[in-house]
């Protein structure tokens, strides 16, 4: 009977655990840092995972940065240039070298096929280059 009332309760804690909610977010630096011109930039995910680009998997994506641009529309794809910078090898940290002055960056989860998946899955954050 206590076993019994054991695994009960013990269910009942598992099944009011809610999910996780998906998101993105700079593990460093902070918002609003001062950072010199070359710094580390590593970034997380929650509810999901990453998985190098290529592959469509259902529940992963892979990190891209946008320097001073904001989040992209749900499925349009990221574009490909200086400022839209992609980690389509499933890669969690990069150095950046950004010229002194305030700029944002722009955390985006795609698809493995570059493709956004939009603004709830992104954060922006400000950084002051020295």
């Amino acid at each position: 009977m206590k076993r019994t009332l054991m695994l009960c309760l013990a269910s009942a804690c598992v099944a009011s655990t809610p999910a996780l909610a998906a998101g993105v977010h700079f593990v460093a630096p902070a918002d609003g840092a001062t950072v010199p011109q070359e710094f580390t930039v590593k970034m997380g995910v929650d509810g999901m995972s990453v998985h190098p680009a290529g592959e469509i998997k259902e529940g992963t994506g892979h990190h891209h940065v946008v320097v001073d641009g904001g989040p992209i529309d749900a499925g349009q794809p990221v574009p490909a240039d200086a400022t839209h910078l992609h980690f389509g090898k499933g890669q969690t940290e990069t150095t950046l070298k950004l010229a002194p002055g305030k700029h944002t960056l722009t955390l985006q989860f795609a698809d493995g096929q570059h493709r956004s998946y939009g603004p709830d899955l992104s954060q922006t954050i400000t950084v002051n280059v020295e």
